[in-house]
């Protein structure tokens, strides 16, 4: 078993969108056993309250907040409930979204504006509400503004059915770089990770029967990796040590990609 990356963030206190479940829990747990102070943020008030007695259970401290990504009132709302309970938010990590895997010609017009309001609409609301915050707390001269994207490989290469799910997460990418261009002087570091395919609830479908063991064995390395190689970028990214790493992409897939 591989040893946890180990990165001091005390002090720091981070929101972690579409964490109730999957890469965003994960993300979540490994953040507060950094030392951050966690804000888990979704829709689905129960598996986050799962997931916050998880990380308390194990010495962290984080809260719960209810938030729909796509509506700019909740994203607001959800910011301001992170401030009354830990003060400014300084880190922050966009991994909210959804994937919708259909032949382009089987696509609806409400499925396309689905992928859009999550995988788009989502992260632009979280980090632009997030950029101001942390502007407004100084974060020019503090130098401590860090905002991770989570997009996706099907942003680089393509694979079936994702036509209009890889476009969404082309997006994300370039919309990480823009973002760290016009933030590169106010103290905030804006950064993409790109994770493969993982095991994980939203892709335990495809994974589970014979179609997914012979997508697997198309891999160069014919294999699945946990989840928590994610950890490592994310917390180099959300620590003191990314202050002068901005508009990174990283891909983190095991080869997938190759």
């Amino acid at each position: 078993m591989s040893k946890a990356p180990v990165f001091d963030l005390t002090g720091r206190v981070a929101l972690v969108t579409g964490a109730s479940s999957g890469l965003g829990a994960g993300f979540a747990k490994a953040l507060a056993a950094s030392g951050a102070k966690v804000v888990l943020a979704a829709r689905r008030a129960d598996k986050l309250a799962e997931q916050v007695a998880a990380i308390k259970a194990a010495g962290g401290e984080a809260i719960a907040v209810s938030m729909d990504v796509t509506d700019e009132a909740s994203t607001r709302a959800a910011y301001d409930a992170a401030e009354a309970a830990f003060g400014p938010v300084d880190t922050i990590v966009a991994n909210a979204g959804v994937a919708t895997e259909k032949a382009a010609l089987g696509h609806t017009v409400e499925d396309v504006d689905f992928l859009l309001a999550a995988n788009i609409r989502g992260v632009f609301l979280t980090a632009t509400e997030g950029a101001r915050r942390l502007e407004a707390d100084g974060s020019r001269d503090k130098q401590h503004g860090r905002i991770v994207l989570i997009g996706s490989i099907t942003a680089d290469k393509v694979f079936p059915a994702t036509s209009v799910y890889g476009a969404t997460k082309a997006a994300v990418r370039h919309m990480g770089k823009t973002l760290a261009r016009e933030w590169a002087r106010r103290g905030i570091s804006v950064n993409v990770i790109q994770p493969g395919y993982f095991e994980s609830e939203m892709t335990a479908d495809l994974f589970g029967g014979e179609a997914g063991r012979k997508f697997v064995a198309s891999f160069p390395r014919q294999r699945l990796r946990p989840p928590s190689d994610l950890h490592a970028p994310l917390l180099l990214f959300c620590s003191d040590a990314a202050v002068g790493i901005t508009g990174a992409v990283i891909s983190v897939d095991d080869g997938q990609s190759l």
